[in-house]
Protein backbone atom coordinates (compact mmCIF):
# COMPACT_ATOMS: atom_id res chain seq x y z
CA UNK A 1 0.00 0.00 0.00
CA UNK A 2 1.41 3.56 -1.02
CA UNK A 3 2.29 5.70 1.57
CA UNK A 4 0.07 8.95 2.24
CA UNK A 5 2.00 12.10 1.09
CA UNK A 6 2.76 14.54 4.21
CA UNK A 7 2.79 17.90 3.37
CA UNK A 8 4.75 20.64 5.90
CA UNK A 9 3.35 24.10 6.96
CA UNK A 10 5.38 26.59 5.02
CA UNK A 11 5.01 29.30 7.92
CA UNK A 12 6.22 26.80 10.70
CA UNK A 13 7.64 23.65 9.47
CA UNK A 14 4.95 21.28 11.10
CA UNK A 15 3.05 19.08 9.70
CA UNK A 16 -0.56 19.75 8.17
CA UNK A 17 -3.85 18.40 8.31
CA UNK A 18 -7.21 18.24 6.41
CA UNK A 19 -9.74 19.98 8.31
CA UNK A 20 -13.04 18.26 7.10
CA UNK A 21 -15.41 21.41 8.37
CA UNK A 22 -13.08 24.19 6.46
CA UNK A 23 -12.63 21.30 3.44
CA UNK A 24 -9.05 22.93 3.28
CA UNK A 25 -5.22 22.13 5.24
CA UNK A 26 -4.98 22.80 8.24
CA UNK A 27 -1.82 23.20 10.71
CA UNK A 28 -2.45 22.45 14.33
CA UNK A 29 0.40 24.36 15.70
CA UNK A 30 0.33 27.76 14.41
CA UNK A 31 -3.22 27.65 12.67
CA UNK A 32 -2.55 28.32 8.83
CA UNK A 33 -5.34 27.22 6.22
CA UNK A 34 -4.17 26.28 2.87
CA UNK A 35 -6.58 25.52 -0.24
CA UNK A 36 -6.07 22.21 -1.16
CA UNK A 37 -5.43 23.46 -4.73
CA UNK A 38 -2.26 25.93 -3.55
CA UNK A 39 -0.85 23.53 -1.70
CA UNK A 40 -0.34 20.94 -4.15
CA UNK A 41 0.93 24.38 -6.68
CA UNK A 42 3.15 24.92 -3.64
CA UNK A 43 4.64 21.38 -3.53
CA UNK A 44 5.40 21.25 -7.29
CA UNK A 45 7.32 24.24 -7.22
CA UNK A 46 9.34 23.39 -4.91
CA UNK A 47 10.07 19.87 -6.22
CA UNK A 48 10.82 22.26 -9.01
CA UNK A 49 13.90 23.73 -7.59
CA UNK A 50 16.33 22.30 -9.42
CA UNK A 51 20.12 23.02 -8.52
CA UNK A 52 21.82 25.83 -9.80
CA UNK A 53 23.16 26.06 -13.41
CA UNK A 54 25.55 28.70 -13.96
CA UNK A 55 28.47 27.23 -16.14
CA UNK A 56 30.63 28.41 -18.80
CA UNK A 57 31.73 26.27 -21.38
CA UNK A 58 33.42 26.75 -24.64
CA UNK A 59 35.31 29.64 -23.65
CA UNK A 60 37.64 31.20 -26.08
CA UNK A 61 40.54 34.09 -26.51
CA UNK A 62 42.30 35.43 -29.87
CA UNK A 63 46.14 35.58 -30.05
CA UNK A 64 48.62 37.51 -30.40
CA UNK A 65 49.64 37.94 -34.50
CA UNK A 66 53.52 37.76 -34.98
CA UNK A 67 54.20 41.23 -35.69
CA UNK A 68 51.51 42.68 -33.03
CA UNK A 69 54.22 40.65 -30.89
CA UNK A 70 57.35 41.71 -31.78
CA UNK A 71 56.02 45.35 -30.92
CA UNK A 72 54.74 45.15 -27.38
CA UNK A 73 57.10 45.20 -24.19
CA UNK A 74 57.12 43.67 -21.05
CA UNK A 75 58.20 45.18 -17.74
CA UNK A 76 57.90 43.77 -14.52
CA UNK A 77 58.39 45.10 -11.03
CA UNK A 78 60.72 43.16 -8.36
CA UNK A 79 59.11 44.41 -5.35
CA UNK A 80 55.24 43.66 -5.83
CA UNK A 81 55.78 41.12 -9.15
CA UNK A 82 53.01 43.70 -11.20
CA UNK A 83 53.97 43.19 -14.96
CA UNK A 84 52.38 45.71 -17.70
CA UNK A 85 53.38 45.78 -21.31
CA UNK A 86 53.51 48.70 -23.67
CA UNK A 87 54.08 49.44 -27.58
CA UNK A 88 57.95 49.91 -28.50
CA UNK A 89 57.60 53.75 -28.43
CA UNK A 90 56.29 54.06 -24.55
CA UNK A 91 59.04 53.83 -22.07
CA UNK A 92 58.10 52.94 -18.13
CA UNK A 93 60.43 53.24 -15.83
CA UNK A 94 58.49 52.70 -12.57
CA UNK A 95 55.50 50.47 -11.61
CA UNK A 96 52.01 52.03 -11.79
CA UNK A 97 51.10 49.79 -8.50
CA UNK A 98 53.65 50.73 -6.22
CA UNK A 99 55.73 53.18 -7.65
CA UNK A 100 59.10 51.29 -7.56
CA UNK A 101 61.50 51.23 -10.56
CA UNK A 102 59.91 48.19 -13.53
CA UNK A 103 62.75 46.37 -15.10
CA UNK A 104 62.22 45.35 -19.21
CA UNK A 105 62.12 41.62 -19.48
CA UNK A 106 63.08 40.03 -22.54
CA UNK A 107 60.44 38.84 -24.77
CA UNK A 108 56.93 39.24 -24.99
CA UNK A 109 54.68 36.30 -24.90
CA UNK A 110 51.73 33.83 -23.71
CA UNK A 111 48.93 36.62 -23.07
CA UNK A 112 45.47 36.54 -24.39
CA UNK A 113 45.01 39.27 -26.89
CA UNK A 114 41.96 42.07 -26.21
CA UNK A 115 38.89 41.57 -28.12
CA UNK A 116 37.91 45.33 -27.15
CA UNK A 117 39.55 48.53 -25.78
CA UNK A 118 37.83 51.64 -24.68
CA UNK A 119 40.56 54.37 -25.69
CA UNK A 120 41.34 57.53 -23.02
CA UNK A 121 38.86 59.74 -23.46
CA UNK A 122 39.93 62.52 -20.76
CA UNK A 123 43.32 63.30 -20.50
CA UNK A 124 46.32 63.92 -17.60
CA UNK A 125 44.96 67.63 -16.82
CA UNK A 126 41.36 66.20 -16.27
CA UNK A 127 42.86 64.08 -13.67
CA UNK A 128 44.52 67.05 -12.02
CA UNK A 129 41.66 68.83 -11.92
CA UNK A 130 39.54 65.64 -10.62
CA UNK A 131 42.06 65.00 -7.81
CA UNK A 132 41.96 68.64 -6.56
CA UNK A 133 38.16 68.54 -6.89
CA UNK A 134 37.85 65.30 -4.76
CA UNK A 135 40.30 67.39 -1.94
CA UNK A 136 37.94 70.32 -1.72
CA UNK A 137 34.40 70.69 0.79
CA UNK A 138 36.41 67.49 2.86
CA UNK A 139 35.88 68.91 6.87
CA UNK A 140 38.08 66.23 8.43
CA UNK A 141 41.26 66.47 6.01
CA UNK A 142 44.61 67.32 7.39
CA UNK A 143 45.45 71.17 6.68
CA UNK A 144 48.69 70.04 5.63
CA UNK A 145 47.81 67.22 3.16
CA UNK A 146 45.97 69.76 1.11
CA UNK A 147 48.68 72.47 1.59
CA UNK A 148 51.68 70.68 1.67
CA UNK A 149 50.85 67.49 -0.44
CA UNK A 150 51.56 66.75 -4.42
CA UNK A 151 51.16 64.26 -6.66
CA UNK A 152 54.00 61.87 -6.89
CA UNK A 153 52.90 60.15 -10.26
CA UNK A 154 49.89 60.27 -12.75
CA UNK A 155 49.64 56.93 -14.90
CA UNK A 156 47.63 56.39 -17.85
CA UNK A 157 47.22 52.52 -17.29
CA UNK A 158 44.61 50.39 -19.34
CA UNK A 159 43.06 47.63 -16.94
CA UNK A 160 42.03 44.15 -18.32
CA UNK A 161 38.59 43.19 -17.72
CA UNK A 162 36.85 40.01 -18.71
CA UNK A 163 33.40 39.99 -20.00
CA UNK A 164 30.51 37.65 -19.44
CA UNK A 165 27.17 37.73 -21.52
CA UNK A 166 24.52 35.46 -20.71
CA UNK A 167 20.81 35.24 -20.40
CA UNK A 168 19.63 34.46 -17.55
CA UNK A 169 16.27 32.39 -16.24
CA UNK A 170 15.67 32.79 -12.34
CA UNK A 171 12.69 31.63 -10.24
CA UNK A 172 13.01 32.74 -6.87
CA UNK A 173 10.53 32.11 -3.54
CA UNK A 174 10.19 34.48 -0.58
CA UNK A 175 7.99 34.15 2.69
CA UNK A 176 6.30 37.66 4.16
CA UNK A 177 4.21 38.30 6.45
CA UNK A 178 1.40 40.67 7.50
CA UNK A 179 0.23 42.39 10.34
CA UNK A 180 -2.89 43.74 11.21
CA UNK A 181 -3.49 45.40 14.71
CA UNK A 182 -6.57 46.54 16.62
CA UNK A 183 -8.19 46.59 20.01
CA UNK A 184 -11.23 47.10 21.46
CA UNK A 185 -10.71 49.54 24.62
CA UNK A 186 -9.91 45.88 26.66
CA UNK A 187 -7.42 44.05 25.17
CA UNK A 188 -4.85 44.85 21.98
CA UNK A 189 -5.31 42.01 19.16
CA UNK A 190 -2.50 41.27 16.71
CA UNK A 191 -2.92 39.23 13.39
CA UNK A 192 0.09 37.88 11.83
CA UNK A 193 -0.76 36.87 8.06
CA UNK A 194 2.07 33.89 6.60
CA UNK A 195 2.53 34.21 2.99
CA UNK A 196 4.44 31.94 0.54
CA UNK A 197 5.88 35.02 -2.79
CA UNK A 198 6.99 33.22 -6.16
CA UNK A 199 8.85 35.26 -8.89
CA UNK A 200 10.68 34.06 -11.88
CA UNK A 201 11.88 36.47 -14.87
CA UNK A 202 14.22 36.29 -17.62
CA UNK A 203 16.93 38.53 -17.90
CA UNK A 204 20.01 39.48 -20.58
CA UNK A 205 22.97 40.31 -19.50
CA UNK A 206 26.07 42.08 -21.41
CA UNK A 207 29.56 42.93 -20.86
CA UNK A 208 29.36 42.10 -17.12
CA UNK A 209 33.12 43.01 -16.14
CA UNK A 210 35.68 41.00 -13.98
CA UNK A 211 38.66 42.78 -13.72
CA UNK A 212 41.59 40.51 -14.30
CA UNK A 213 44.41 42.03 -12.34
CA UNK A 214 45.09 41.05 -8.46
CA UNK A 215 47.25 44.23 -8.15
CA UNK A 216 44.25 46.62 -9.20
CA UNK A 217 42.06 46.82 -5.61
CA UNK A 218 38.50 45.16 -6.63
CA UNK A 219 36.25 47.90 -4.49
CA UNK A 220 38.91 50.98 -6.26
CA UNK A 221 37.76 49.84 -9.87
CA UNK A 222 34.23 48.76 -8.81
CA UNK A 223 34.05 52.18 -7.30
CA UNK A 224 34.94 53.60 -10.96
CA UNK A 225 32.39 51.77 -12.78
CA UNK A 226 30.47 51.41 -15.16
CA UNK A 227 32.40 51.89 -18.20
CA UNK A 228 29.95 52.13 -20.61
CA UNK A 229 30.74 49.32 -23.59
CA UNK A 230 29.33 51.56 -26.97
CA UNK A 231 32.63 53.36 -26.98
CA UNK A 232 34.61 50.26 -27.31
CA UNK A 233 36.10 48.88 -30.28
CA UNK A 234 38.39 46.58 -31.99
CA UNK A 235 41.89 46.36 -30.36
CA UNK A 236 44.41 47.88 -31.99
CA UNK A 237 48.27 48.29 -30.54
CA UNK A 238 48.39 51.77 -31.55
CA UNK A 239 45.72 52.50 -28.56
CA UNK A 240 48.85 52.20 -26.25
CA UNK A 241 50.92 54.22 -27.44
CA UNK A 242 51.59 56.77 -24.60
CA UNK A 243 50.25 54.64 -22.02
CA UNK A 244 50.60 51.50 -20.25
CA UNK A 245 48.90 48.12 -20.29
CA UNK A 246 48.47 46.07 -16.84
CA UNK A 247 48.75 42.29 -17.90
CA UNK A 248 46.46 40.17 -16.61
CA UNK A 249 47.33 37.15 -13.74
CA UNK A 250 43.64 36.15 -13.35
CA UNK A 251 42.58 34.17 -15.99
CA UNK A 252 39.48 33.52 -17.68
CA UNK A 253 38.62 30.66 -15.56
CA UNK A 254 39.15 31.88 -12.42
CA UNK A 255 36.87 34.68 -12.93
CA UNK A 256 33.70 32.84 -13.84
CA UNK A 257 32.41 32.92 -10.26
CA UNK A 258 32.72 36.05 -9.59
CA UNK A 259 30.78 36.80 -13.02
CA UNK A 260 28.18 34.21 -11.27
CA UNK A 261 28.18 36.80 -8.10
CA UNK A 262 27.22 39.81 -9.68
CA UNK A 263 24.35 37.88 -11.97
CA UNK A 264 22.94 36.45 -9.07
CA UNK A 265 23.12 39.13 -6.91
CA UNK A 266 21.22 41.66 -9.74
CA UNK A 267 18.76 38.53 -10.23
CA UNK A 268 18.00 38.48 -6.66
CA UNK A 269 17.55 42.37 -6.56
CA UNK A 270 15.71 42.72 -9.34
CA UNK A 271 13.03 40.42 -8.49
CA UNK A 272 13.10 40.75 -4.67
CA UNK A 273 12.04 44.68 -5.72
CA UNK A 274 8.77 43.24 -7.29
CA UNK A 275 7.89 42.10 -3.87
CA UNK A 276 6.15 44.45 -2.20
CA UNK A 277 3.48 44.84 0.75
CA UNK A 278 4.84 42.54 3.23
CA UNK A 279 6.06 43.85 7.28
CA UNK A 280 8.36 41.02 7.12
CA UNK A 281 9.86 39.50 3.41
CA UNK A 282 12.66 36.57 3.73
CA UNK A 283 14.13 34.78 0.34
CA UNK A 284 13.73 30.96 1.10
CA UNK A 285 15.75 29.68 -1.99
CA UNK A 286 15.96 30.77 -5.43
CA UNK A 287 17.61 28.93 -8.85
CA UNK A 288 19.61 30.58 -11.71
CA UNK A 289 19.83 29.03 -15.05
CA UNK A 290 22.72 30.33 -18.00
CA UNK A 291 22.25 30.03 -21.54
CA UNK A 292 23.43 31.79 -24.68
CA UNK A 293 26.66 32.10 -22.70
CA UNK A 294 29.78 34.03 -24.03
CA UNK A 295 32.96 36.02 -23.10
CA UNK A 296 35.11 38.55 -24.33
CA UNK A 297 38.32 40.51 -22.83
CA UNK A 298 38.63 44.12 -22.91
CA UNK A 299 41.37 46.89 -21.80
CA UNK A 300 39.36 49.84 -20.08
CA UNK A 301 41.02 52.91 -19.61
CA UNK A 302 42.30 54.32 -15.67
CA UNK A 303 44.36 57.53 -15.01
CA UNK A 304 46.33 56.22 -11.40
CA UNK A 305 47.48 58.47 -9.07
CA UNK A 306 49.66 57.97 -6.23
CA UNK A 307 50.83 60.83 -3.15
CA UNK A 308 52.68 60.34 0.02
CA UNK A 309 52.16 61.74 3.22
CA UNK A 310 53.21 60.81 6.69
CA UNK A 311 55.23 58.00 4.95
CA UNK A 312 51.41 56.37 3.94
CA UNK A 313 51.26 55.84 0.11
CA UNK A 314 47.92 56.80 -1.10
CA UNK A 315 46.31 55.58 -4.46
CA UNK A 316 43.26 57.61 -6.60
CA UNK A 317 42.07 56.55 -9.44
CA UNK A 318 39.62 57.72 -12.50
CA UNK A 319 37.66 56.64 -15.03
CA UNK A 320 39.05 58.35 -17.81
CA UNK A 321 36.02 57.30 -20.03
CA UNK A 322 33.40 58.97 -17.68
CA UNK A 323 35.55 60.96 -14.98
CA UNK A 324 34.49 59.29 -12.07
CA UNK A 325 37.19 59.76 -9.37
CA UNK A 326 37.51 58.08 -6.24
CA UNK A 327 40.17 57.47 -3.45
CA UNK A 328 40.35 57.60 0.62
CA UNK A 329 41.80 60.78 2.47
CA UNK A 330 43.16 60.61 5.65
CA UNK A 331 41.58 61.85 8.59
CA UNK A 332 42.70 64.61 10.88
CA UNK A 333 41.45 63.42 14.43
CA UNK A 334 41.44 66.20 15.94
CA UNK A 335 39.17 67.69 13.87
CA UNK A 336 36.96 64.66 13.89
CA UNK A 337 37.01 64.78 18.00
CA UNK A 338 35.92 68.25 18.03
CA UNK A 339 32.96 67.59 15.55
CA UNK A 340 31.82 65.13 17.41
CA UNK A 341 31.84 67.16 20.52
CA UNK A 342 30.12 70.22 18.05
CA UNK A 343 27.26 67.56 17.12
CA UNK A 344 26.87 65.96 20.79
CA UNK A 345 26.40 69.77 22.19
CA UNK A 346 23.95 71.02 19.66
CA UNK A 347 21.93 67.68 20.28
CA UNK A 348 22.22 68.64 24.07
CA UNK A 349 20.73 71.84 23.43
CA UNK A 350 18.27 70.53 21.08
CA UNK A 351 16.89 68.43 24.03
CA UNK A 352 17.30 71.74 26.70
CA UNK A 353 15.26 73.92 24.41
CA UNK A 354 12.64 71.23 23.96
CA UNK A 355 12.23 70.20 27.56
CA UNK A 356 11.94 73.85 28.76
CA UNK A 357 9.31 74.83 25.56
CA UNK A 358 7.15 71.78 27.20
CA UNK A 359 7.38 72.85 30.57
Amino acid sequence: MAGVKEYKCPSCGGMLQFDSTLQKMRCPYCGTELEVSALEEYDSQLNDQTPNDMTWDNLSGNAWEEQEAENMRTYICDSCGGEIMTDASTAASSCPFCGNPVVMMNQFSGDLKPDYVIPFKLDKEAAKTAYKNHLKGKLLLPKSFHDENHIDEIKGVYVPFWLFNADADAAYRYSGTKKAVWDDGQYIYTKTSYYSIYRKGSMEFLHVPVEGSSKMEDDLMESIEPFRFEDAIDFRTAYLSGYLADRYDISLEDSIERANNRIRRSVSDTLRSTVTGYQTLEEENGKVSLSNRSSSYALYPVWLLNTTWHDKRFTFAMNAQTGLFVGDLPTDNRKMILCMAGFSLAFMLIIFLMFWLLM
